[in-house]
């Protein structure tokens, strides 16, 4: 005599076992993402670029001052961009944000114009992260110490606490 009574397989998982899943992939999720802060790595990364930047401008100078035997160094700025303020000055972009070439009256005389490097030295000045939208600046500074060093610094807000800047 058969039982009507029979013990049926049960196929999936009940609503507290899920629940419970669910709850423990959350709090692994929210401690990666405190683990990782992913607002200080992308930081990170932008000041890495600013630091590769910096060195990009000022590789560029002495570059074109080994090639040139001297620095571009001078009194005051020149509209031309031919020699670098004592103190620190804006360098201004040579091709805008679409990669047009700039005229040179967008570069005005508190602008520094880093035209003589583009084109065997560098293509065009590196743009700040923070700058990227701008039509006429890099975000970057550049300086002659009272010794005829050059400095290159940035100009954008600082992310993290750190200061970004190369001395030659």
């Amino acid at each position: 005599m058969k039982t009507f009574f029979l013990k049926r397989a049960h196929k999936g998982f009940t609503l507290i076992e899920l629940l419970l899943v669910i709850g423990i992939i959350a709090i692994l999720a929210s401690i990666v993402i405190v683990a990782i802060n992913p607002t200080k790595q992308l930081a990170d990364a932008r000041n890495a670029q600013r630091k590769a930047n910096v060195n990009t401008i000022l590789n560029a100078v002495y570059q074109w001052s080994i090639d040139k035997s001297k620095l571009p160094n001078g009194p005051a700025v020149s509209r031309t961009g031919s020699t670098i303020p004592l103190t620190a000055t804006d360098i201004c972009r040579t091709k805008d944000k679409d990669g047009a070439d700039v005229t040179p009256v967008t570069c005005t005389a508190t602008n520094w114009s880093p035209w003589f490097l583009t084109g065997s030295y560098i293509v065009a000045p590196p743009v700040d992260p923070y700058f990227a939208g701008d039509a006429t600046k890099t975000g970057y500074r550049i300086e002659r110490t009272s010794t005829n060093r050059i400095k290159i610094t940035t100009a954008a807000p600082v992310e993290n606490g750190v200061t970004i800047s190369a001395e030659r």
